[in-house]
């Protein structure tokens, strides 16, 4: 490929990665939102993280629901520690020692 077609290319993906972020800033800026989908968004970043995490956690390689999977056996008293905490540093290293020991045992 030429330079000039690597440069369309970067510019393009920068296109589609910032327009989708700045067009709503743009759109709902100065606007008051209705109280209910402001609640409703407040939501939105649990909902992500959990669709990312949950399938690691729960889908086998061979792509089958277990419960036995040592990284969803790990992350429970993982997420205990935390809610039960709220220590994002402590949650961590319990988890990275919770998981080690699944390793070693």
């Amino acid at each position: 490929m030429s330079l000039k077609l690597y440069l369309i290319c970067i510019l393009g993906m920068g296109l589609v990665t910032y327009l989708p972020r700045w067009l709503p800033l743009i759109w709902l800026a100065g606007r008051d939102l209705n109280p209910r989908f402001v609640r409703w968004l407040k939501f939105v970043p649990a909902c992500i993280l959990s669709a990312l995490v949950l399938p690691g956690l729960l889908i086998d390689p061979a792509g089958s629901l277990s419960l036995g999977r040592p990284e969803f056996l790990v992350a429970l008293p993982t997420l205990l520690f935390g809610v039960l905490t709220r220590s994002l540093g402590g949650t961590v290293l319990v988890g990275m020692l919770l998981y080690w020991l699944t390793g070693v045992l």
